[in-house]
C-alpha cells in the first residue's frame, strides 16, 4: 500500500513522493493523518537553520510533528489492552522519551536524552500516514476537531510554561510575543486566574489577535504610529498595573530586547519564564543583587511533560479558542509552499496547517 509523503532531503529542498505505507511494530499504533501544524522548528530545518536529529543531522526525512488523524492500525500490545481501535479519533505526542533513564524515572520526560522525537529524528506527519508509539498516542474529545487537536502539542508546551508561571489569583501577567504560543499563553492565563492580561508585541495585526484571545491590555513596543504604542513599556505595564511593576511575566519570543525587557516590567517577588528560544550566543544580562534583594524567581521551560490531559480539557472547555491562531490552511501537496509562505510572506499570518481532506 502506497501514500503521499513530503520528504525533505536538505536545506530548500523538499520532495513530493510516493512511499510505502510503514509497517507498525507491537508496541505503535498507525494513524492516518489528517492535520499538521507548521511549527517554527519545521521551518529551521527546511531552510538549514537547525540540523536534524538524525545521526547525520541530514534527511532524508519527512517533517512534520504537531499532528492529529485517524488510527489506521493497531500494534498487538495496545490491541492487546484494548486501549485503541481502528477509527479512533487521536492526536500525536511526537517527544517519544525512553521511560527507562534518571530523568524519566523522576518524570522529566521532557529532558530524556534518549527521546526519538516525531518529525524530527523518525520519519514525521508531513505524510499520509504516520507510524508512533501507543504510549504518544491520546485520544481527543469529540467536541476537538482534527484542526484544533494538530494544534495540541504546542498547547502543550504553551500549557507547561502557564504551569511554571504559578499564577496567583487576580494577578497581572505580561506576555511577549503574539505568535501561536504566545497567544495560547495568554488565554491559559487567563484560565489559570490573572486578572490582568499584558501582550507586548512589535507588530498591531497580533496585538488586535490577542485582544481577540482575550487579552485585557496590549502594548506596541516598536511601531509609534500604532494605538498601542508605549515608548516605556515598564511605566506602560506600572500604569496597568496601578503603580506597582507586574508579579509575572512569560517570553514567548526569541527576541533578546524581550527577554531582556521582562525584567524591567517585573517587580519584588515576581516569576519570569523564558519560552522563546534566541541563538546559541544570545546571553540574558541579569542584575544579580537587585535580582536576590528582590527575590525574583526565573524560570527556563521546555516542552511539555505530564500535561496533555489538561490540552485537552482547555479546548473542549472553550477555555483556550484556537480558531483566531490558525490564519492559513494548506493541503499535503502544498506543504512546502506553505513552509515558505510561513517564513518569507509579508501577508498577515500566526499559525499555518496543513489538511489532508
Amino acid at each position: 500500500m502506497k501514500m503521499k509523503v513530503q520528504n525533505f532531503y536538505e536545506p530548500m529542498v523538499m520532495k513530493l513522493e510516493e512511499h510505502d505505507v510503514p509497517q507498525i511494530a507491537d508496541n505503535e499504533v498507525l494513524i492516518k493523518v489528517k492535520a499538521v501544524g507548521i511549527c517554527g522548528s519545521d521551518i529551521s530545518y527546511y531552510y538549514g537553520h537547525s540540523p536534524l536529529d538524525t545521526p547525520d543531522g541530514k534527511g532524508p526525512l519527512y517533517l512534520g510533528h504537531e499532528a492529529s488523524g485517524v488510527v489506521a492500525k493497531v500494534g498487538g500490545i495496545a490491541q492487546k489492552l484494548g486501549l485503541f481501535r481502528e477509527g479512533d479519533r487521536v492526536a500525536v505526542n511526537p517527544v517519544q522519551q525512553c521511560n527507562a533513564c534518571p530523568a524519566c524515572m523522576r518524570g522529566e520526560f521532557n529532558i530524556c536524552s534518549h527521546s526519538e522525537v516525531i518529525g524530527v529524528s523518525a520519519n514525521g506527519c508531513f505524510a499520509e500516514y504516520v507510524k508512533v508509539k501507543y504510549t504518544h498516542v491520546y485520544h481527543i474529545p469529540d467536541e476537538v476537531s482534527f484542526e484544533d487537536a494538530a494544534l495540541a502539542e504546542p498547547l502543550a508546551c504553551a500549557t507547561h510554561s502557564i504551569e511554571l508561571l504559578d499564577i496567583r489569583l487576580g494577578q497581572t501577567v505580561v506576555v511577549y510575543g503574539t505568535g501561536g504560543i504566545g497567544l495560547m499563553q495568554a488565554q491559559l492565563a487567563k484560565a489559570a486566574g490573572a486578572g490582568k492580561v499584558v501582550v507586548v508585541a512589535r507588530k498591531d495585526y497580533g496585538l488586535n489577535k490577542a485582544l481577540e484571545c482575550g487579552a485585557t491590555h496590549v502594548v506596541n513596543n516598536s511601531d509609534s504610529s500604532s494605538k498601542y504604542y508605549a515608548a516605556d513599556v515598564a511605566a506602560r505595564i506600572m500604569e496597568i498595573n496601578g503603580g506597582d511593576k507586574a508579579p509575572r511575566a512569560i517570553v514567548a519570543t526569541s527576541n533578546m530586547e524581550a527577554l531582556q525587557d521582562a525584567l524591567c516590567v517585573t517587580g519584588g517577588c515576581s516569576t519570569i519564564v523564558f519560552f522563546g528560544l534566541p541563538g546559541p550566543e544570545d546571553k540574558l544580562q541579569v542584575p544579580v543583587l537587585e535580582a536576590i534583594q528582590s527575590e525574583r524567581t526565573l524560570k527556563f521551560s521546555w516542552l511539555a511533560p505530564l500535561v496533555w490531559n489538561e490540552v485537552f480539557e482547555v479546548i473542549a472547555s472553550g477555555q483556550v479558542n484556537l480558531k483566531p491562531i490558525i490564519t492559513q490552511r494548506f493541503t499535503l501537496e502544498d506543504a512546502e509552499k506553505g513552509i515558505v509562505f510561513m517564513k518569507e510572506s509579508t501577508e498577515p499570518k500566526i499559525k499555518g496547517v496543513v489538511l489532508f481532506d
